[in-house]
């Protein structure tokens, strides 16, 4: 962004601070990424461009160019990994977005096409290795966005992130600094040339009020981190960065997709009524909190939130929870050189116990491998790799291969089940034979920590499976007789199902949790469950979709886990359900082949449910 004002202004002078204290209200107009309505100063960012000419090289320097490349490549993978660490603390939407992202920019910074042209740019035609770098990076992306399809916002952000690898490693070769927002004061509105999905991982959703960008779209990764991340924004605003300066009073509406600079008295008011507005459906959502998740012909529905992190508990407590239905432990081995011990796990555990009370909370067993990378796990178990990760050694098959991990984690969950309503569930089940092996090594453990003397409880807490795979949704039956209870990962079921990667941008589009082989999965395993009067919920996505729930209701399911701020308008939708009327709606998107109109029928019921 441009700061200084044409001509030789006095050193450290800024453009608000020789501009007159009364200027005119300035409206400009973006693209509308994530609602919210802020009151704020301006925050200008800018990122100083790599200068990179184009250079030629003589052919005794071509080792040197190509050690240059390498390093460069080794320092942008740490700085990648780097922000990966950070992932546990944000929400998980927006980890779920990001991770994919960054895994996929760690690949191109390997033995991948990009940096293989690059080098042999710098051998065949002698260029340096940033021009090398720029000319492979561009003609990727050009061959990309030239692919036949109707996915036109999904090449562009394929073709985009080549172009954002190849600024990184430009950025290193040059030693250009990038961005940083360490500076950013509380309550600011950020306004940027550009955001990268780099850069939207680093945002404090407490600290940044909003953000507004020169360039960008709505489809692209860092507009999708900004709405997970909760941040009022807009995008794609042409000429904000000439006409706004720090210290600038602005007024911005993510749902407009406006921003209005130095606002008038009347903006102003009229920004305050807006703001009062989303205080006061915050406040009715908060009411919901005390009142009970029912049906309005009286069925109780049980509402639970997800854990990805310990610092989540006070959203759960303030969303009105019932409990913890999917406590993620892998938390406790990310980020870390060394393995958790029992000791270390069971305090964590512990303190989550006493933070819930009495409120049930169900503990995941570790769900590593495939596309999860974990160093401490890395480096004292180590995991085959193969070229389907997704496929491979994860979760309780994994455990299985490696039973210390399991039994040291049993053992820590038991210590401390005394303490309140623990749950214990298994991931990746895809046979009976998997939980009865699983139950064997849980009593064994019982028994070893009963003969030390630990206090357990009476009765062990109950072993449940994840329904997450086409083979245990239709062995549910049998995955039942082994089972206490089933939990439905609707996110993983779908992927297996369709065979999809959410991740993948040319097949993206296809992946879809309406797609009847979806639901009748789901059907199956909850009508399996419900035969034996055993608990069945959903912890994926959809739990925490209010416009599923009659859906949800109507298969029978009557506890949904999910992201804490879900709760509120999920509850909400439920108080204006009746389960006949569910039921009745289910059996009609039961009898459907088509995904599209399955979405329509649940958009349709949704406004009907709405206008009553």
């Amino acid at each position: 962004m441009k700061t200084d004002a044409p001509g030789k202004p006095e050193a450290g002078a800024t453009k608000s601070s020789r501009r007159p204290s009364k200027l005119a209200e300035q409206r400009l107009s973006g693209i509308a990424v994530s609602p919210g309505i802020v009151i704020g100063t301006i925050y200008d960012t800018t990122e100083a461009p790599a200068e990179a000419p184009r250079r030629d090289i003589t052919a005794d320097a071509v080792e040197t160019e190509r050690t240059k490349l390498h390093d460069a490549a080794a320092l942008s993978r740490k700085q990648v990994g780097k922000l990966k660490t950070r992932l546990t603390v944000l929400p998980e939407e927006a980890q779920e977005e990001l991770e994919p992202l960054l895994d996929a920019y760690i690949l191109m910074l390997g033995n991948s096409r990009l940096l293989r042209g690059a080098r042999k740019r710098i051998g065949e035609e002698l260029l340096s290795a940033e021009t090398a770098v720029q000319d492979e990076a561009e003609a990727i992306a050009q061959a990309i966005l030239a692919a036949k399809g109707d996915d036109k916002a999904g090449l562009n952000r394929r073709a985009g992130e080549v172009r954002e690898i190849a600024r990184r490693l430009t950025r290193n070769l040059t030693a250009t600094p990038f961005r940083s927002l360490k500076g950013v004061p509380a309550g600011a509105i950020l306004v940027a040339d550009e955001l990268t999905p780099a850069d939207a991982a680093l945002l404090e959703p407490g600290k940044v009020a909003a953000v507004a960008t020169e360039e960008g779209g709505a489809d692209g990764h860092t507009a999708i981190m900004l709405r997970a991340l909760g941040i009022p924004a807009i995008l794609g605003c042409h000429g904000l960065t000439a006409a706004a300066a720090r210290g600038d009073m602005a007024v911005l509406d993510g749902g407009t997709g406006q921003i209005a600079l130095h606002p008038d008295a009347t903006t102003i008011a009229r920004a305050k009524e807006g703001l009062a507005a989303q205080a006061k459906e915050r406040a009715r959502l908060g009411k919901l909190r005390r009142l009970p998740a029912e049906t309005t012909d009286g069925q109780q529905v049980e509402l639970q939130a997800n854990l990805e992190i310990p610092a989540e508990l006070p959203l759960i407590h303030q969303a009105g929870a019932q409990g913890i239905g999917l406590l993620r432990t892998e938390f406790l081995f990310m980020n870390r050189e060394d393995l958790p011990d029992e000791e270390a796990q069971m305090e964590a555990y512990r303190a989550i116990l006493e933070a819930m009370g009495q409120d049930p909370v169900t503990i995941r067993v570790l769900d590593w491998g495939g596309e999860k990378d974990m160093e401490a796990l890395a480096q004292g178990v180590p995991v085959p790799t193969g070229p389907n990760p997704a496929l491979g050694l994860r979760g309780l098959r994994l455990l299985l291969r490696r039973p210390a991990l399991l039994e040291e984690q049993f053992a820590a969950i038991l210590r401390v089940a005394h303490l309140g309503q623990v749950r214990v569930l298994l991931p990746m089940v895809t046979v009976p034979s998997e939980v009865a092996q699983a139950r064997e090594i849980f009593e064994r453990v019982a028994r070893r920590l009963r003969r030390r003397g630990e206090a357990l409880p009476e009765k062990l807490p109950p072993l449940g499976a994840m329904i997450e795979t086409p083979g245990a949704a239709l062995a549910a039956d049998a995955i039942a007789l082994e089972a206490d209870f089933f939990a439905i990962g609707t996110n993983d079921l779908t992927m297996y199902t369709l065979a999809v990667d959410r991740a993948e941008i040319d097949v993206a589009h296809l992946y879809d949790p309406l797609h009847p082989a979806v639901l009748r999965l789901m059907q199956f395993a909850t009508e399996a469950a419900l035969r034996l009067r055993m608990p069945v919920s959903v912890c994926g996505e959809m739990a925490g979709n209010p416009k599923l729930v009659p859906l949800l209701l109507g298969l029978g399911l009557r506890s949904l886990s999910m992201n804490a701020g879900s709760i509120p308008r999920v509850k909400q939708a439920i108080r204006s359900l009746d389960i006949d009327d569910c039921a009745r709606f289910a059996r009609r998107v039961m009898e459907q082949s088509d995904p599209k109109r399955i979405g329509e029928m649940v958009e349709e019921f949704a406004i009907k449910t709405h206008d009553k």
